[in-house]
């Protein structure tokens, strides 16, 4: 038995992608604990979210505008990438990758918001 957001592709990239942000802030100074870390962290956590709290039973209106959240969210993180190589945080490699990663996301959840009928 599973519920209906966890069959969707976009959900589990998005746990995936929050997962490796949680990871990728473990390594942040300590002093950003409760600054970019919490941030970063936050805003990972909010795509997943939204998108499992628009799915259930929620009119299309509804759903569209849950999307919008989690595309907000991810647009958050990126920034908070950006954030992360100003400091020196990460590295070029790692922010590339996880830019990556939210730009294919990103692509993904536009085209799920406009399929939403």
């Amino acid at each position: 038995m599973t519920f209906k957001f966890e069959k969707l592709i976009i959900w589990q990239k998005a746990m995936d992608y929050g997962e490796e942000i949680h990871l990728m802030v473990l390594t942040f100074p300590n002093y950003e604990m409760f600054g970019l870390s919490t941030q970063s962290r936050r805003a990972a956590d909010s795509i997943a979210l939204n998108i499992a709290e628009g799915s259930i039973g929620q009119p299309k209106p509804e759903q569209k505008k849950f999307m919008g959240y989690s595309i907000r969210s991810l647009a958050e993180v990126v920034t908070c990438l950006h954030k992360a190589k100003r400091t020196n945080y990460i590295k070029e490699e790692e922010f590339q990758l996880r830019y990556e990663e939210a730009f294919n996301l990103m692509n993904m959840m536009v085209g799920f918001k406009k399929s939403i009928k």
